[in-house]
């Protein structure tokens, strides 16, 4: 019997199969070419197969009102000896039924090489499919270690094929800046570059003494972002305030609280104490690149950061003092809410929907989708409060820290290893909540922090398998673990194929 993960809502595998081979064509419906191109690029590079457009192709895709139970991403997927149907109600639907065709492929289809001597056959099967929670996310931090836009196709492409629905791009940070914004030109020029880079954890050495940097152009971003939706996949930018900010600070050193001093693009790991300053110079900075990141990023949710913010600057700053004195606030501690709450409200006349850190000494306006990570009470806390929650446990989703306690494990952070039946376990929805609470709970996504990791293969080995057990644990909801072990061992046939390293 084939073995899909994640894994589908209700299948059936009746005897017989369809081949795929060079005389296939496929009947489209309308509104379906963005499924019919994807299908065909994603399989030509191992099958060479044409999939050519007819209207007597014996391969049918359809949006079909009839299936709007099944959501925007749900699917129907009928194969019999003679013909395949797909169907859904919505076109997003149709490319997550794509990724299962390719997965019900032998596994040297997801290959990039040709493969001449595989038969192309799909299994007779009766599949309805949808998902349990909409976001299914995987943050990938871009600001500590760059990766060229070449790469982040690649690993939407990863994304796509486990149905994981949010690219989660963390742009900019303390060590770099990433994104381009057309009024401040040294965001990147200064910004997107540091002398050297730590190499232990945090606060300890050596130091490789080799420049890093990197940042990407406006319309490299904007072709990722058509990239990624084109496959179903949403781009979340992370455009971090009001900490996490050295190498803005670096750029531009007026938008803090000591301008006179010269700064360096931050080459250690931890927090920084330097931060934005609550003047209005800071705020309309970041008025204006959330205009540019609005332009590039169509997402309905953008993301602002927000965590791990010192105040022992603001506690010394005149403009801090004045800010306390005209909102009335009680002390500089507050400053970092009062901060928040302005750009969410920007965001929000802006249409957008802003995306903070939850912290625990930091009360957000409820328009706010919070990302709980410290502690997975706060998912519930959160969702009782009213907010919409993602709930992204650090000890359950951070792919940064090891998958075992293996002496073979290449670097990670410290202290705490997340290995696969944790990733699985872990239940995107909070045991004690309510129905009302659980409905706030928006879903789960993995993080990658880059500290340690500097290349794609290093990115990937820390990613896969885990990333496979959040995408089966957010589409199908509660599976047995050992279910779950049986499909990997036939999944891990795929992600050998796509050349992945997951291997120890």
């Amino acid at each position: 019997m084939p073995t899909l993960i994640p894994r589908p809502t209700t299948a059936a595998f009746p005897p017989g199969r369809f081949t795929l081979d060079d005389h296939t064509n496929v009947r489209l419906g309308e509104g379906t070419e963005l499924a019919a191109d994807l299908l065909r690029s994603l399989l030509a590079p191992a099958t060479g197969l044409p999939l050519r457009p007819s209207p007597e192709g014996t391969f049918t895709l359809a949006l079909d009102p009839a299936q709007g139970h099944l959501g925007d991403e749900g699917y129907a997927l009928s194969v019999h000896p003679d013909a395949v149907l797909l169907r859904a109600a919505h076109p997003t639907g149709l490319l997550r039924g794509v990724q299962t065709i390719r997965q019900l492929l032998p596994p040297q289809a997801l290959s990039e090489t040709a493969e001449t001597d595989t038969a192309w056959i799909l299994p007779c099967a009766d599949i309805i499919d949808l998902p349990q929670h909409p976001w299914r996310g995987a943050m990938l931090d871009v600001a500590r270690h760059f990766q060229p836009v070449s790469y982040l196709r690649r690993y939407v492409d990863l994304l796509a094929l486990h149905k994981i629905s949010v690219f989660h791009l963390h742009l900019t940070d303390d060590q770099g800046w990433r994104m381009p914004v057309a009024a401040y030109p040294k965001l990147t020029e200064i910004g997107g570059y540091r002398t050297e880079t730590q190499q232990g954890p945090a606060g300890t050495g050596p130091y490789d003494g080799t420049p890093h940097g990197g940042s990407y152009t406006r319309s490299e971003l904007a072709d990722l972002v058509r990239y990624a939706a084109a496959r179903g996949v949403t781009v979340l930018p992370e455009i971090e305030m009001p900490g996490h900010v050295r190498a803005a600070l670096a750029a531009y050193p007026s938008l803090g609280n000591h301008p006179e001093r010269t700064l360096d693009v931050w080459t250690r790991w931890g927090v920084c104490d330097t931060v934005l300053g609550v003047h209005n110079e800071a705020l309309d900075f970041c008025y204006t690149v959330l205009d540019e990141v609005m332009d590039v990023f169509p997402s309905p949710y953008l993301h602002i950061g927000g965590e791990e913010c010192p105040t022992a600057e603001w506690n010394h700053s005149a403009d801090a003092r004045r800010r306390l004195a005209t909102e009335g606030l009680p002390d500089a501690r507050s400053l970092h809410g009062w901060f928040l709450a302005q750009i969410g409200g920007f965001l929000v006349r802006n249409g957008r929907r802003p995306v903070a850190w939850a912290e625990p000494d930091a009360e957000l306006p409820l328009d706010f989708t919070v990302m709980t990570w410290r502690d997975d009470a706060h998912t519930l806390a959160a969702a009782r409060r009213g907010h919409p929650v993602v709930n992204a446990y650090h000890r359950a989703t951070y792919l940064d820290y090891a998958r075992s306690g293996a002496p073979h494990e290449p670097p990670a952070q410290p202290g705490v290893v997340v290995d696969l039946r944790t990733v699985h376990a872990q239940d995107p929805v909070p045991a004690e909540a309510d129905a009302e609470a659980a409905g706030r709970v928006l879903g789960t996504q993995a993080q990658l922090w880059t500290e340690f990791v500097t290349t794609p293969a290093h990115i990937e080995y820390l990613t896969y398998p885990r990333l496979c057990a959040l995408a089966d644990r957010s589409w199908s909801g509660p599976t047995h673990w050992t279910d779950f072990q049986s499909r990997l061992s036939d999944h891990t046939a795929r992600l050998d194929a796509l050349g992945i390293p997951h291997h120890p």
